[in-house]
């Protein structure tokens, strides 16, 4: 992982100064610590942030071609850059480095935009054409590369991250209203939007060209599942046997680096499946990473180290308390560049920073299997609506609810009056091809309520849930339900938030790379064709991963219930609030930044800290709140980046069979 950042002036009133990209890439050496590099000539200038994982000694960026017309930053792997070199020294390209970014300059050298196609990796891509005076950003298929950027009269500059276009003198840090809007909806900005007005974000699978007289973005890839009933026909052993096949062959890419390569093991299927594939194809002695919970509600080292006795791995384990997320909470939205209505993030922000400290710039982690593979308790939640919906009037079919959300205490207890009315507003209408999420999005829409009475004002012409179902191609009509539910929730949920404020910022953070066998684009096309059943079968989520893992990982790990990972809450910021939440949730703080109604907020902070029960959404409601004002205290008020926060207590194990440490 890198953090790449330059400029593009035509109009020649704000020049690519040396100066000025050295103060952006400064700002994201945490991406890439190793070493910086810049070019700055004419009307671009571009700079690299270095994360040395191949070629440790030659591959520094910016790359120059072999004519000296272009010139590449990239952030990111291409992990089948060895497959892809020969070709390219025979059509008599002249290689200097033997990293996989020089292959990307060659390729596009060769093909332009249509070298997307051939690249399997995480990425986000800068190449100046000093010939053409032309722009190239791109970004990969899923969004596991972050790239924004900000376009001024004659020019574009572009980034890792947003705190480094707010170093352009002429950019202004302000909060978007809709970007606000649209968190208290979807969880997250939807590209191209994103928390700032005016900085825009490159979705995934989409590239931008930009001249001097244009600007287009273009999609190169699309998420698409077969109409309902044209799934791909396999045998259920064939399937299972085809996606271990491709997932052992996106592992064993993934390995590929000159510095050692760990892996996350949470205890749940997809890592320890990971993990299991990684001591198939490297049988070496494996370095893996935990996290544990001093509330034993979040925990599962009982089956974290069940994995590691089964797989022989060297083992760490932090173990995270809720002082431990107030702590690093702060930091957590410097790295995140937008408002979180989950705490999540905060401990894996600890994690990445045991792995730095254990000397790893590398790990794998199992996110992806949810998504493609038919994981997530939303999946089963549509399969049981439509299944109520087609007797609404019934008195148990609700009852099948209570089943999902067992650690939200308002669900999991309910009786079927509360589940009818919880579950089932806008019931019926099953035809609307958004019918999997729209509960979800507008019960969290209503934490809007704690809106100030000039945000209302602001947003009352706007509707983001509107606006995005005006969006919605209408081929999913033609989907599965499942497929329609995975698509909304990749592209809504998984790229900005999963795999952005919850992925790259906290490995980002403390200078690790994440890398993910489950998003390999083979496998997620492979997945996409398969029939629901094979991922979600009655409510047996993964079905089919489940066969795949059957002789690799422990049974108990099979076969127990998802648990999703989560983050204390309350406990860790309203139980005895850190003077920093004490603070920003004042009221003459919530009226400086006039996001938040102080009434409301204090009324709700108060039920927090006292009452015996604070529903799900208005934790939500309140992380939601205290993050923007972090946001705005952080980027806007004060503009000072947090300090270091203190680790977690480390639990250190060996394996019987294989001897060593991390």
């Amino acid at each position: 992982m890198c953090g790449i950042a330059g400029i593009v002036d035509w109009s020649g009133r704000h020049p690519a100064d040396q100066g000025l990209l050295d103060r952006m890439i400064t700002l994201l050496q945490h991406r890439g610590p190793d070493e910086c590099g810049t070019y700055a000539q004419g009307e671009a200038g571009l700079a690299s942030a270095r994360l040395s994982v191949l070629d440790l000694e030659g591959g520094r960026q910016p790359i120059l071609n072999e004519t000296g017309t272009l010139w590449i930053a990239c952030n990111g792997e291409i992990f089948n850059h060895v497959e892809l070199r020969p070709a390219l020294e025979r059509a008599g390209h002249r290689f200097t480095t033997q990293t996989d970014i020089e292959v990307i300059l060659h390729l596009y050298e060769t093909l332009g935009p249509a070298c997307l196609e051939l690249l399997n990796g995480q990425f986000a891509i800068a190449i100046w054409d000093s010939r053409r005076h032309e722009l190239f950003l791109a970004r990969d298929r899923v969004g596991i590369c972050p790239l924004y950027y900000v376009q001024f009269p004659g020019g574009l500059a572009f980034a890792s991250e947003v705190k480094a276009l707010l170093q352009l003198p002429w950019v202004e840090a302000a909060l978007d209203p809709v970007a606000l809007a649209e968190t208290f909806t979807f969880w997250a900005p939807q590209a191209p939007r994103t928390a700032f007005r005016d900085i825009l974000e490159l979705p995934p699978a989409h590239y931008l060209v930009a001249r001097e007289d244009e600007t287009a973005t273009h999609r190169y890839w699309s998420l698409a599942f077969p109409p309902a009933g044209t799934e791909r026909v396999m045998a259920e052993d064939e399937a299972a046997g085809a996606l271990l096949s491709l997932l052992e062959d996106a592992t064993r890419l993934r390995l590929r680096a000159d510095v050692p390569v760990g892996s996350y093991l949470s205890g749940g299927l997809d890592s320890t499946l990971v993990t299991a594939l990684v001591r198939k194809v490297s049988p070496g002695l494996l370095c893996t990473f935990s996290l544990a919970f001093s509330d034993r509600g979040y925990d599962e080292r009982l089956f974290q180290e069940m994995a590691v006795d089964a797989l022989g791995t060297a083992h760490r384990t932090i173990e995270c308390s809720p002082e431990h997320v107030a702590q690093a909470f702060p930091a957590v939205i410097w790295h995140a560049e937008a408002p979180l209505l989950r705490t999540s993030p905060a401990p894996l922000y600890h994690l990445s920073q045991l792995v730095h400290e254990s000397g790893f710039k590398v790990v794998l982690t199992g996110e992806g299997a949810d998504e493609f593979l038919g994981g997530y308790n939303i999946f089963k939640e549509n399969r049981i609506r439509r299944f109520w919906a087609r007797d609404p009037d019934s008195q148990i079919r609700p009852l099948l609810l209570r089943r999902l959300y067992p650690y939200v205490s308002e669900l999991g207890q309910a009786n079927s009056a509360y589940l009818q009315a919880f579950f089932g507003q806008a019931l019926v209408p099953v035809d609307q091809p958004a019918y999997s999420h729209l509960l979800r999005w507008r019960n969290t829409a209503r934490q809007q309520r704690f809106f100030s009475a000039e945000l209302r004002g602001t947003l009352k012409d706007r509707d983001p849930l509107g606006a995005f179902l005006a969006r919605l191609d209408g081929q999913l009509a033609t989907w599965d339900p499942l497929a329609q539910a995975q698509y909304l929730e990749v592209t809504t949920f998984m790229s900005p938030y999963l795999l952005s404020s919850q992925g790259d910022r906290m490995l980002a953070a403390h200078s690790v790379e994440g890398r993910f066998p489950f998003l390999d684009h083979r496998v997620i096309e492979f997945a996409n064709q398969l029939p629901p059943h094979y991922k979600l079968h009655r409510l047996r989520e993964k079905h089919l991963l489940k066969r795949c893992a059957a002789d690799l990982v422990p049974e108990p790990i099979t076969r127990r219930a998802k648990q999703p990972y989560r983050a204390p809450i309350r406990a860790a910021l309203f139980a005895d609030p850190p003077e920093y939440v004490e603070a920003l949730l004042a009221p003459e703080a919530l009226r400086d930044s006039g996001y938040f109604a102080p009434e409301a907020v204090a009324h709700l902070a108060s039920k927090a800290r006292t009452a015996s029960h604070v529903s799900e959404g208005e934790m939500m409601a309140l992380t939601g709140i205290l993050s923007t004002q972090l946001l705005h205290h952080l980027f806007i008020a004060d503009a000072v980046a947090p300090h270091e926060t203190k680790a977690p207590t480390l639990i250190e194990r060996s394996p019987s069979a294989q001897g060593g440490n991390p």
